[in-house]
């Protein structure tokens, strides 16, 4: 998993409650098991026409934020189904930080196995960094892990909380395996262990 340290880029304004994960990415492109090629369907059916062609008033169809790597959210993002393709597509996108006021339990997990930051704030807050976030390509937000703080266009800083666990896990790149794998000397050698005390497994 891609470490998350710190990041620097432009922020997407999404003014929607209630974002669920079927917005996120519909049931459709939910037949892969890779964890890539699901950025160009990301919102799909906020993004495209019927026939495929882009909705020019969708926010990340606009040319200032086809590339943006942060988006800020009305509350209760993620809610819906427990899909871990909804993370999957958003970081495929670009996306590596979403901040909202509030988050789905399983969906914001999900964000963490990923190498997303979700950062939940006051509703006053994150009003704040929309109103940057409708800057355009001047909507660039600066996120501090280590810090835990978020730096707007203007220099004005916001902190944010976040788990300590789950912010070791972010600043190393560990996922559940990566966890795991931190341990393989202990699990060699229990296995090793279990092999002369019981042959016969």
């Amino acid at each position: 998993m891609q470490k998350f340290t710190t990041l620097r880029g432009v922020a997407a304004p999404l003014p929607m409650i209630n974002v669920d994960t079927d917005m996120i990415i519909p049931k459709q492109f939910l037949k892969t098991i890779k964890r890539t090629g699901l950025g160009k369907n990301l919102f799909d059916e906020l993004r495209y026409n019927p026939d495929g062609s882009e909705k020019p008033e969708f926010v990340l169809n606009r040319p200032a934020y086809r590339k943006a790597e942060l988006l800020v959210a009305g509350e209760n993002f993620g809610c819906g189904s427990s899909r871990e393709h909804a993370p999957w597509a958003l970081l495929d996108f670009g996306i590596r930080c979403v901040i909202a006021p509030s988050f789905a339990d399983i969906f914001y997990n999900n964000c963490f196995k990923n190498g997303i930051l979700p950062i939940a704030l006051p509703q006053s807050e994150v009003d704040k960094l929309m109103d940057d976030a409708e800057r355009g390509s001047n909507a660039i937000l600066a996120v501090d892990l280590e810090k835990q703080e978020i730096t707007g266009p203007d220099g004005g800083k916001i902190r944010f909380d976040i788990d300590p666990f789950r912010k070791h896990c972010l600043l190393n790149g560990l996922d559940d395996i990566g966890l795991t794998l931190q341990k393989a000397a202990a699990i060699d050698g229990f296995e090793a262990k279990a092999r002369l005390e019981r042959p016969w497994l």
